[in-house]
């Protein structure tokens, strides 16, 4: 048994590194894919190009406006007093935001009144508009708060002593609330699951392309020792890519790592096993390496979707939630960003360890049946 396995994993990896193209796809591919995400992949706003629509062009104005430029999220392009050029520029979407100020801006401030900024930005983008009301928010009442403290200071000769609510926040496991620290280990699990399941669904519906089959049918190799020579190889090329993508993720990305290396490789063993197992029994009932290909994009872009990796569980449909419930890569999410950006270990991962040992079981089990030594 031995010896037929070993010369199984022998013809593999001959198989593999034969072709210098199929090299740049095992670790050139996961390096190119972890930089694109990486700095993609990010809901961080920043530099938001910015047309100012200042009537009032008073010395109040200018300072909100300011106030506005300094906090780094607003780049001012353009300043206008035109409304059809506002209209126009955010149409064609050169500018993701209007700061517009009426005329009778610094009086109305001076009177007591209240004075009206509006901020118009392009709800395009939903996510990204709703930062940008945000952030315009918290400037705008940063500056009203300073000129209530002025008027009290002028109306009792010295500042007021009023009485407010400090609001003091800590965000935990990511403190500086940085995108790429949530994406980026994210990035890792979907770069491993497409390598691995795109090299082992084709790796049985080769053997039936290129006539190779007839012959292992007809040695004593069983359906398990055949399915362990396939699996072998890429589990180790799969080990391979996550040293790999998480050195780069850990000292390029500067991501942070908290949690035991033991219980993430153990976790990736086991995730490893359930995307090669899946790979396996996709190539066991295609006929040719174009369904291969097809039904392993068929698996895998619903399988992201349905992570957590970009949309959360909880906003989905609760059919759909009960989906993911069979997706591995919704377990490893929590795995590997519980290890790195929170720290914890399997008195806390116990279920998603448990769910991938599982799945793997049943996936590896379904590919083993699903091989016959027919030609069938």
């Amino acid at each position: 048994m031995r010896e037929r396995i070993k010369h199984m994993l022998i013809k593999e990896f001959i198989q593999i590194f034969r072709d210098p193209r199929m090299k740049g796809v095992i670790f050139l591919m996961p390096i190119i894919q972890l930089f694109v995400f990486g700095y993609a992949v990010t809901t961080d706003v920043k530099n938001i190009r910015t047309l100012v629509h200042d009537l009032d062009n008073s010395v109040a104005s200018r300072e909100l406006i300011s106030r506005f430029v300094k906090s780094g999220y607003f780049n001012v392009v353009e300043y206008t007093d035109r409304d059809s050029r506002v209209r126009d520029l955010m149409d064609r979407g050169e500018v993701g935001a209007v700061l517009r100020i009426n005329r009778g801006f610094e009086h109305d401030l001076r009177a007591g009144r209240a004075a009206q900024l509006q901020v118009i930005v392009d709800g395009t983008d939903s996510n990204t508009a709703g930062i940008v009301l945000n952030y315009s928010s918290k400037i705008a009442g940063r500056f009203s708060d300073r000129v209530l403290v002025e008027r009290l200071t002028r109306a009792v000769g010295r500042p007021g002593a009023t009485g407010r609510v400090e609001l003091e926040t800590r965000a935990w496991f990511n403190e500086n609330l940085e995108s790429r620290n949530f994406y980026v280990p994210g990035v890792i699990a979907i770069i491993v699951m497409l390598i691995t399941l795109m090299l082992t669904s084709m790796a049985v519906v080769r053997e039936k392309e290129i006539g190779t089959i007839e012959q292992i049918m007809v040695t004593p190799i069983t359906p398990a020792e055949f399915i362990l020579g396939k699996t072998v190889p890429f589990a180790l090329i799969g080990f391979a890519d996550v040293v790999l993508i998480t050195l780069l993720g850990v000292f390029w990305f500067e991501v942070p790592i908290r949690g035991s290396l033991l219980v993430l490789f153990v976790a990736t063993a086991l995730y490893l096993l359930t995307t090669l197992a899946i790979g396996l029994f996709i190539s066991t009932v295609s006929h040719t390496q174009q369904q291969a290909m097809m039904s392993t994009f068929f698996f895998y872009f619903p399988a992201v979707l349905l992570s957590g990796f970009m949309f959360p569980i909880a906003n989905m449909p609760a059919l759909v939630q009960w989906l993911t419930w069979l997706n591995p890569l919704r377990y490893f999410l929590v795995i590997i960003r519980g290890v790195f950006l929170k720290g914890v270990g399997p008195t806390v991962l116990w279920p998603q360890i448990i769910a991938l040992a599982v799945m793997g079981r049943v996936a590896l089990w379904l590919a083993s049946r699903r091989f016959r030594k027919t030609l069938a």
